[in-house]
């Protein structure tokens, strides 16, 4: 049920020398944490072996992981904000993409997918999931409530990553034009960090189109009307 696929007033920040040093750093602490506590015992018990992943970016539309089934969905007390530095999948060093992460918002729901998996699979997503998102993204793990869109269905613990402001590439808050500006202009080893914007708008406007994500739709008719 998922979408299958793999000038001037411009300012793109940029990452230092020394930040660079700080963000292997950063990252050598990271994987040493990850072989550490990403364990499959740490998420699941003998009774019911498997284990729910919420994505809200790019895992909405390319897990990249074998899983046995899916749900559309949200979790509360988060936004979804375009304030992660990307140095690999849709930006690099010199020029950081913006890619999104999770702030907590009291007030706030973020619609993704939750995908389920199970014995053996867990292990290699898991594994796949440390490189995509701990390791080259930067992002931390935590468990969080799912509620799918299918009201008929309850809610469920879900293992969720999110990218923290301690993170030597997280560039924080900007305008909408601001994070438009450095998107329209940013390309990693994934592609376009464009792409990255239209492919997420569109799982919205097909999958969740009751709900106004002010943020992410704002951004994207910041890039249309640059790149038009």
């Amino acid at each position: 049920m998922l979408l299958q696929s793999q000038g001037s007033g411009m300012r793109v920040q940029t990452v230092s020398s020394a930040g660079i040093i700080a963000e292997q750093l950063f990252l050598d602490r990271r994987i040493e944490k990850k072989q550490t506590i990403m364990k499959i015992q740490d998420f699941t018990t003998s009774e019911k072996p498997s284990l729910w992943i919420f994505g809200y970016g790019s895992l909405v539309w390319k897990p990249d992981f074998n899983y046995t089934r899916s749900k559309v969905g949200y979790i509360e007390g988060y936004s979804r904000r375009f304030w992660h530095g990307d140095t690999f999948h849709r930006g690099n060093k010199d020029m950081p993409g913006r890619v999104v992460t999770l702030v907590e918002d009291h007030d706030a729901c973020t619609w993704g997918v939750a995908y389920e998996v199970s014995g053996s699979l867990i292990d290699e997503a898991l594994q796949c999931l440390n490189v995509r998102e701990a390791v080259l993204g930067g992002y931390v793990t935590k468990m969080v409530e799912f509620t799918p869109k299918d009201k008929c269905q309850g809610s469920l613990l879900a293992l969720v990553y999110i990218a923290t402001s301690d993170n030597p590439v997280y560039l924080g808050p900007a305008t909408p034009v601001e994070i438009a500006a450095q998107i329209a202009v940013c390309r990693g080893n994934t592609g376009h960090n464009v792409e990255y914007l239209i492919r997420l708008a569109e799982f919205m406007r097909l999958y969740c189109p009751q709900v106004e994500d002010e943020h992410l739709f704002s951004i994207e008719a910041a890039v249309q009307a640059l790149v038009i």
